[in-house]
């Protein structure tokens, strides 16, 4: 019998989602006799502990038997259980200072991480995560912030909304201005904009229409790898190339600045991906963006003016143009930028449901039977060690940032 706990979200601000559902748990146990999921008592999940216990899984306070634990979010250094198998998104997959700790601490208490970032297909697709409701409600806030600053439309805020559902009722007979939106990127992140901006009756344009004139209408483009980028010698886009040597690109976005009103970002960035634009480009005339969504939100990343996160409640803030400080939203001179870093939180049931299912779908079965090639590429500590895929962290995991 192997015990997974989903134990309860650590980190402040407390998060909401969770990896299984109460409906979920319970098709498990009905199709699962050698599994039994035991839920952390918890008072913050969007699924009670009386909704566990009403699907038949039991609620308790110590988890310590289980054998493999099951969280969303970074869990707390004093809070981790030394010798045990974890899932969660740890956030140290490119070095992230804030989490460096974590790391050290999950080698010192010889724990087995497998990262839920680190599911991928052979080909490097991602295989489970919240992108698609990320896409979501950044989209819908991006919008939100747009219709705030210029006051030709109102939107409400999405943690309002009970689902996703009738979050869509919001949009029925939203009037939109002729505006002009660049959606960046082409996985999860960006098909939950694209499903927004459908949603919202905002026509699609090829990017070379986009480029050349304005509309009677609002529109949208979608900027795939092509459109971003290129290599610096051929002049030519190459998907395996560039994942493989993304520091002989260069990033071909600007001109799009000149045409955008709006910008949703939903592009994988790390230090060696060329950025959208460069910080001096936003003192130009020609960058005419009001409103930046940095949904995939990387400080300094593929935004270089994203200064950090916001919160749910709070999630818009401004960058002076000039100054390049931060300042209040909506200001004369200055740039919104939503940036917040659990945008699936608002509508935490609705995403926990999809992703309990991917879950279930893509992972379970190997993570209590004898393991896969996804998981072992995904399993980035083993006993207290390093993996062989994930050795180049040594330095950040003695302390040391490269």
């Amino acid at each position: 019998m192997t015990r997974i706990g989903l134990i309860r979200e650590g980190k402040i601000p407390a998060d909401n989602r969770v990896a299984l559902t109460p409906a979920q748990c319970k098709w498990v146990h009905k199709n699962s006799t050698d599994v039994q999921i035991i839920a952390q008592s918890s008072s913050t999940r969007c699924f009670t502990d009386k909704e566990y216990v009403s699907a038949g899984v039991e609620v308790r306070e110590n988890v310590d038997l289980c054998d493999i634990l099951i969280g969303i979010k970074e869990v707390p250094v004093e809070q981790l259980i030394p010798g045990k198998t974890y899932l969660f998104f740890s956030h140290t997959k490119k070095k992230q200072p804030r989490n460096q700790n974590l790391l050290q601490a999950i080698l010192d208490k010889k724990i087995s991480l497998i990262d839920f970032e680190c599911l991928e297909h052979e080909d490097g697709q991602r295989i489970i995560g919240f992108g698609f409701f990320a896409g979501v409600v950044g989209a819908h806030n991006g919008m939100m912030a747009y219709g705030n600053r210029t006051g030709l439309f109102s939107l409400d805020r999405v943690y309002k909304q009970r689902s996703f559902r009738e979050l869509i009722h919001n949009y029925f007979g939203l009037r939109l201005p002729n505006v002009k939106i660049a959606v960046t990127g082409s996985g999860r992140v960006a098909h939950g904009v694209l499903e927004i901006m459908n949603l919202m009756g905002i026509h699609e344009v090829e990017p070379d229409d986009y480029l050349k004139r304005r509309f009677a209408y609002p529109v949208y483009t979608q900027l795939k790898g092509a459109e971003l980028y290129q290599n610096r010698q051929t002049g030519k886009y190459g998907r395996e190339d560039f994942h493989h040597h993304p520091e002989n690109y260069e990033c071909k976005f600007l001109p799009y600045a000149a045409q955008t009103d709006i910008l949703m970002n939903g592009v994988y960035w790390d230090k060696n991906v060329p950025r959208l634009f460069e910080k001096e480009d936003v003192k130009t005339e020609s960058f005419i963006i009001q409103t930046i969504a940095d949904i995939t939100d990387d400080v300094n990343g593929s935004v270089p003016i994203n200064s950090g996160d916001q919160t749910i409640e709070d999630p818009v803030y401004g960058i002076n143009r000039h100054t390049l400080e931060k300042t209040r939203p909506y200001l004369p001179g200055s740039i919104d930028i939503m940036a917040v870093g659990n945008l699936p939180n608002e509508l935490p049931r609705d995403a926990s449901r999809y992703f309990g299912e991917q879950l279930i779908k893509h992972v379970l079965e190997d993570l209590v039977g004898h393991g896969s090639d996804i998981i072992r590429r995904a399993t980035m500590t083993k006993d207290g060690v390093l993996t062989k895929e994930f050795e180049y962290l040594k330095d950040y995991a003695a302390g040391r940032l490269t």
